[in-house]
Parts: structure tokens; C-alpha cells; sequence
């Protein structure tokens, strides 16, 4: 596991840097998605319509995206409690069928909630096999602090709720 992703809330450190692995995506992701979401646009689920489109084929659901690359950065579950939720996505290239991407993250801010837990700001940039970037994504996490480490925390009033 990724050192920078695996330690605890208190040995972040602003600028800290990974990479995740890399992800092909296929045909049957795209249909599989669909299937589940309900997303058919014919943008991922007809050739012939998608080739006569701007992007001049079938290219992955955003969303779809979005979903592999938290499944290809690897939090700790030691350390890491919760998706908090995205503060932005800027997708920048289609993805297609055939392409690999990866998450190239950097550890933007980070704030101690109550003396158990802290919020990490993430930056990822998701990049293709061409080193493309095809989107950029800021992500909210909420990580654990060590018992015992020194609290900094902020006064019951000032605390951001953790809902759970």
C-alpha cells in the first residue's frame, strides 16, 4: 500500500504525493455500468450513434470514472473512515474504450475535525496512458487520528459535524 496513503492523520503532511495503479477500461465496463445505473445515453452504449457524435465514439460515463479511480487510490481502512464527498470534477478528455487510466494525488489541505478523526483535501489528477489528463477531481476524506495524539482540535463550537 502506498506509504503516503497509509499512515496516520497526524504524519500527513501538506504536498505529500502518490500514485495509484492503473486501470484499462473495457467494453463491458461500460455495459455493466449502464446496466446498473440506468445511464444508456447512446454516447457509451451505441457505436454507430457515438461515432457520429463530436467525440467520434462510444467513451465511458463520467461517472464511471469517478467510481474506478476511488476503487484505484488506495485508502487504508486503517486509517481512512469515510469518503466525505467531492468539492469539485473537471473532466477535461473523454475517456475510451482501450484507455488506462491512473490517479496522480497530492495532499492539499488537512484539518483536525475532534481529537478522533481530521478532513484531508485531495487533489487527484486522472490521467490516460498518454499521460493526458482526462479530469480533475478534489476530494474530501475523513481520516483517523491515533488515540493519544496531540490535540489540536478545535473547540466543540468550532468543529465541523461528522456524520457517519
Amino acid at each position: 500500500m502506498d506509504s503516503t496513503l497509509s499512515r496516520d492523520f497526524d504524519a500527513l503532511a501538506v504536498g505529500d504525493r502518490f500514485v495509484s495503479r492503473g486501470r484499462t477500461i473495457t467494453e463491458a465496463d461500460l455495459v455493466g455500468f449502464s446496466t446498473l445505473t440506468g445511464d444508456f445515453h447512446p454516447l457509451h452504449t451505441d457505436a454507430e450513434w457515438a461515432a457520429a457524435s463530436e467525440f467520434g465514439g462510444r467513451i465511458a460515463h463520467g461517472m464511471l470514472l469517478l467510481s474506478y479511480c476511488v476503487g484505484l487510490v488506495p485508502l487504508d481502512p486503517a486509517h481512512v473512515l469515510a469518503l466525505r464527498g467531492f468539492e469539485s470534477v473537471a473532466f477535461k478528455r473523454p475517456v475510451r474504450i482501450g484507455d488506462t487510466i491512473r490517479v496522480e494525488g497530492k495532499l492539499d489541505s488537512k484539518k483536525e475535525l475532534d481529537p478522533a478523526t481530521g478532513l484531508v483535501v485531495f487533489a487527484w489528477k486522472i490521467v490516460n496512458q498518454r499521460d493526458e489528463v482526462v479530469a480533475l477531481v478534489k476530494v474530501r476524506v475523513v481520516w483517523r487520528r491515533l488515540p493519544g495524539a496531540p490535540d489540536g482540535a478545535p473547540a466543540a463550537e468550532e468543529r465541523e459535524e461528522v456524520y457517519l
